[in-house]
């Protein structure tokens, strides 16, 4: 009896002393399965940083891209239709804030609330930047299907749109462009050119990292 506690407890003394008791369950075999883990995460970052390094602004292309926790597994295809909706949301985000600033419930609508041109104005920008949501929507339905000609199409589409509320201003009241508008008009062109760069890689040289 004696030598069979001793069999016991032999086996519980050296598990004691091979390391600090990490788990209930006496072993750090449990951690293993993490390791094969650890690349993902590096690799997923190089593919963003070699993509958005053929984009014209690198640093908005790794913010919006790396904002998006699918981009850990996507590849080219699916960059490309991560910058897309990054753009389709930021165009949806200056519809909201023009119609805001039009009807008055925007903090910086003071300045237009007794100019009906200006509102009308911010109204008809309103209707622009929602074509340009629009645009960039069918542009990811033209990306489903492969067809990236009629999804550069569209892209280019959603951000000349911005623009024509630009000139409005311009022509009707110089100077009363909202700042908020100017700011969302610029990020919404660079996140356009970002996208158009990426598609331009799934049409210039296909590569397996482009292939689901």
């Amino acid at each position: 009896m004696a030598i069979l506690l001793l069999a016991l407890l032999v086996p519980a003394t050296l598990c004691s002393r091979s390391g600090p008791p990490s788990s209930k369950h006496g072993h750090g075999g449990h951690a293993k399965p993490a390791s094969p883990v650890v690349p993902v995460a590096p690799q997923a970052a190089a593919l963003v940083r070699a993509t958005c390094n053929s984009t014209a602004y690198y640093d908005v292309c790794v913010s919006a891209l790396a904002a998006d926790p699918s981009s850990t597994t996507a590849d080219v295809r699916g960059l490309s239709a991560i910058a897309v909706s990054v753009a389709a949301a930021n165009a949806s985000g200056a519809a909201q804030a023009a119609a805001a600033l039009a009807n008055g419930t925007a903090p910086l609508a003071a300045a237009a609330a007794g100019d009906g041109t200006v509102q009308a104005l911010l109204r008809a920008c309103a209707g622009k930047y929602g074509d340009a949501r629009d645009a960039l929507a069918a542009a990811k339905e033209s990306m489903g299907q492969q067809d990236y000609d009629l999804a550069t199409v569209h892209v280019s589409a959603g951000a000349e749109y911005p623009q024509v509320c630009k000139a409005l201003f311009r022509r009707q009241r110089p100077g009363a462009y909202p700042a908020e508008l100017a700011a969302r008009e610029e990020a919404l062109n660079k996140l356009c050119s970002v996208a158009l760069d990426i598609i331009a890689l799934l049409t210039s040289s296909p590569s397996p990292s482009n292939n689901s």
